[in-house]
């Protein structure tokens, strides 16, 4: 289709630029009617008619019936996104609300992530992606031991993502806070920044020794910095506002909706598309473009997370192929970059992670 681009003269650029504006606000297959009243153009309804027919001939339309307009096809909508769409500006309100969501810099990337599916609905009125991709090499970077009874403890760990984890250890014997003050340094000196594979037994009975007569509590620790890590190995998938897509005519088959959010069942899958994007601009993928298993007349808008060169997260919005390219393009990067920014500053102090609901994922 790059030939076929690089031969639309400005002319039938302009056609094409409006016929997929105006789809995309009405819904409806566009004539070349509409295009006369609508474009001072200067051209008469059969010249109009004869570019359109051009532009059906060259792949940019289609006709989905004979006596009907014309609407985009895949490749209109792509040679609109890379080459006629203007920029969309966001208000003032719109660039509150998106700062808005990283303003507390000391939330975690968790709590942020959660806060932006749900605006990012909001603000583009479609539905909202948010992936953690799969985490390679991950680390408790720093522990925190807090008492909470005699024999009950909460171990907060901060990880190597920037995520806080807290595990509640229930021990039967009662376990005093200098031994938990020593565990803590143990755990500090030993265990902080060290893979799964670098625990090893000999470090383990280290530990056991330093800690003597409560060595009982090594065990259920070193399984809580496992399952801890293995928790994010995984990557996650989520999604807010998915009832939004309901809003469009092209989902009026609930059963095509059901095919859509079958991505779920996908999940390695929508990693693996994340994984091998571009992490330097918003990614669009338009229909049949999307490698993982979403219907064709779909489009998903997203936009990856980085931190010291590593993917975080991503985050995005899937709507039909008849999309706000030029708004949702410019609030998903706005969104990631704020998001990026914050992840960038600060690091989580575990001094504020304590067991107030505040800033902590608690285990079930």
């Amino acid at each position: 289709m790059k030939d076929n681009g690089e031969k639309l003269t400005p002319r039938r650029r302009l056609i094409l630029k409006a016929i997929v504006e105006a789809y995309i606000e009405s819904g409806e297959p566009v004539g070349s009617k509409f295009l006369t009243q609508n474009l001072e153009l200067g051209l008469s309804p059969a010249t109009i008619r004869n570019e359109m027919s051009a532009l059906e001939d060259m792949g940019f339309l289609t006709q989905p019936h004979t006596s009907a307009g014309r609407i985009p096809s895949e490749a209109g909508y792509r040679f609109y996104v890379n080459s006629l769409m203007r920029r969309y500006d966001l208000t003032q309100k719109e660039r509150s609300e998106l700062s808005g969501v990283t303003e507390n810099k000391i939330a975690e990337l968790d709590k942020v992530l959660e806060r932006a599916t749900k605006l990012i609905s909001e603000l583009t009125n479609y539905t909202s992606v948010v992936v953690k991709p799969r985490q390679t090499g991950i680390t408790v970077r720093h522990f925190k031991v807090v008492p909470l009874t005699p024999n009950i403890f909460l171990l907060v760990m901060l990880t190597s993502t920037e995520t806080v984890k807290s595990k509640h250890i229930h021990v039967g014997f009662d376990v005093d806070n200098a031994t938990l003050e020593k565990l803590e340094l143990a755990l500090n000196l030993h265990i902080a920044g060290k893979t799964p594979s670098e625990i090893t037994l000999p470090l383990i009975m280290e530990m056991e020794q330093y800690l003597g007569e409560s060595e009982a509590l090594v065990n259920p620790i070193i399984k809580s910095i496992y399952e801890t890590i293995s928790e994010q190995d995984t990557g996650e998938l989520r999604f807010g506002g998915v009832n939004r897509l309901l809003e469009y005519p092209e989902y009026g088959d609930r059963e095509q909706v059901k095919d859509l959010l079958g991505m779920l069942d996908n999940k390695d899958d929508f990693l693996d598309l994340i994984s091998n994007s571009d992490k330097d601009r918003v990614n669009v993928l338009i229909g049949s473009e999307n490698a993982v298993d979403v219907t064709h007349n779909s489009t998903l808008v997203f936009k990856t997370v980085q931190k010291d060169g590593k993917t975080i997260g991503a985050i995005g919005v899937i709507g039909p192929c008849r999309m706000d390219y030029s708004r949702v393009i410019a609030t998903v990067e706005e969104l990631a970059q704020s998001i990026a920014g914050a992840a960038g500053g600060t690091s989580v102090p575990l001094t504020n992670a304590l067991p107030d609901g505040r800033n902590e994922e608690k285990d079930n």
